[in-house]
């Protein structure tokens, strides 16, 4: 093996990983033991209530083996702007109050240090109609701090499955939910292919389309010609612009030695993954098979490390949240006795995108799910594709090196790819910083 292929393959070496993400407050609550919101105090000077919540952005770290409980970064402590019942920082003060409006029930995503949620509601005062409005905030993602927040009306379909960065382009894609679309004519003609709920034939439709998105206008632009209806759950793109999708998988299986949920052909049974097509929004053919996990249909998150683009991390369910009930029968297990039936415990998986053999790496203390997650530190592109090839391997690394050492020229290879520093020119800083890279610095 050359030193090269030696520095190489330390990418691939074992290391933690540190995800962050953005709470998504959507467990079971039985007013019981659990307090989602501690109230502090009427500000007078605000003109405001002052809460502490759950909601925030919180971190776990994953060491190959044990994951860390999520915990918030940044913390939110009451003694930094209150004490002795007065308020003593009443900017701090609002900061931690803002955390009430970090919900991302409609999607999420952190680009460019910057936090978007996406939150759906209805709104009687906001909207004649009553119809859903969807508030989008932007947020600081290290400080936490509120940039911003504007409305959109219903219409402008910015429910999403996930969306996701594409290092190879920098543009933003997303599943995006698309709501009274038109259908073609030779669908709404043909009552035995297309009839709405009362058995008459309707001229729009609904489903998921894979888009771009202007982060700055949140404008979508569909690429997918028509609608998916699978029950997608995440969105993430990895290092080589591959995109992928989870479905929810909500059907009954029999658990084999290995944990996994089998069908009645012994065929693994659940969530799938599905990839797509970033350039015609067509979903590939994979014939990966099913992960072998139920999941259930609520919003989920997944994502990739930049050092390994062929594991996909997803934050999922432990089960689809049906079980077998006392009277064994498959059905919704109970609310009631979430605590010890499973019904809303969270897990974080890993997947191979290439063979899609899925583990379940462990369960995540406390139920945690996020609106989005990402690896910290990872989410530029740290490598450079200097022969644009589409692939950051040994070739690379090969010219890199020929170039620090002056066998190449580095203008051969300007503009042709995205490199290290996203200036697309290859100079001695790329060399420095993958060499760094591939010796974990």
């Amino acid at each position: 093996m050359t030193l090269l292929a030696a520095l190489f393959g330390l990418c691939a070496t074992a290391q933690t990983l540190t995800f962050k993400g953005v709470y998504q407050n959507n467990r079971y609550d039985d007013h019981a033991d659990h307090s989602y919101s501690e109230y502090v105090g009427w500000n007078s000077t605000l003109g405001k209530a002052i809460f502490i919540v759950e909601n925030g952005i919180y971190r776990m770290d994953w060491d190959g083996e044990t994951l860390d409980t999520p915990y918030k970064e940044p913390a939110v402590n009451k003694a930094d702007f209150y004490s002795d019942g007065q308020f003593t920082d009443n900017d701090k003060a609002l900061w931690a109050n803002n955390f009430n409006l970090m919900f991302g029930n409609s999607g999420a995503i952190m680009a460019n240090g910057v936090i978007t949620t996406v939150f759906s509601r209805t709104d009687d005062q906001t909207a004649e109609d009553g119809s859903n409005r969807f508030v989008v905030r932007k947020w600081n993602a290290e400080t936490g701090d509120l940039l911003s927040s504007q409305e959109f009306a219903e219409s402008a379909c910015l429910q999403s499955s996930g969306m996701c960065v594409n290092p190879i382009d920098g543009k933003v894609y997303g599943l995006f939910y698309l709501t009274a679309q038109d259908l073609p004519e030779e669908i709404v003609n043909d009552p035995d292919f297309f009839v709405d709920q009362d058995g008459i034939s309707a001229d729009t439709d609904a489903g998921y389309c894979l888009c771009t998105i202007d982060l700055e206008t949140m404008t979508i632009t569909p690429i997918t010609p028509g609608l998916y209806y699978s029950n997608f759950v995440t969105f993430a793109i990895n290092a080589e612009g591959r995109a992928f999708a989870m479905t929810s998988g909500g059907t009954a299986g029999v658990e084999g030695e290995d944990g996994k949920l089998y069908n009645i052909d012994g065929e693994l049974t659940g969530a799938q993954l599905c990839e797509f097509d970033l350039a015609t929004g067509m979903k590939l053919e994979t014939g990966l098979p099913a992960t072998g996990y139920n999941s259930q249909v609520s919003r989920q998150s997944a994502c990739f490390s930049k050092s390994d683009p062929t594991k996909m991390y997803w934050n999922g369910y432990y089960n689809s949240g049906k079980g077998y009930n006392e009277y064994g029968q498959w059905g919704s297990l109970p609310d009631s006795e979430w605590k010890t039936n499973g019904k809303y415990d969270t897990s974080l998986y890993e997947v191979d995108i290439n063979t899609g053999e899925t583990r379940r790496l462990t369960n995540i203390t406390n139920r945690f799910t996020f609106a989005c997650m990402w690896v910290v530190e990872d989410d530029e592109q740290v490598y450079s594709d200097v022969n644009a090839d589409g692939t950051w391997d040994i070739a690379d690394i090969n010219i890199l090196v020929n170039i620090m050492l002056g066998r190449d020229n580095a203008d051969n290879y300007n503009g042709r790819a995205y490199v290290t520093e996203g200036d697309q020119v290859v100079d001695i800083a790329d060399v420095n910083a993958v060499i760094n890279f591939m010796l974990g610095k």
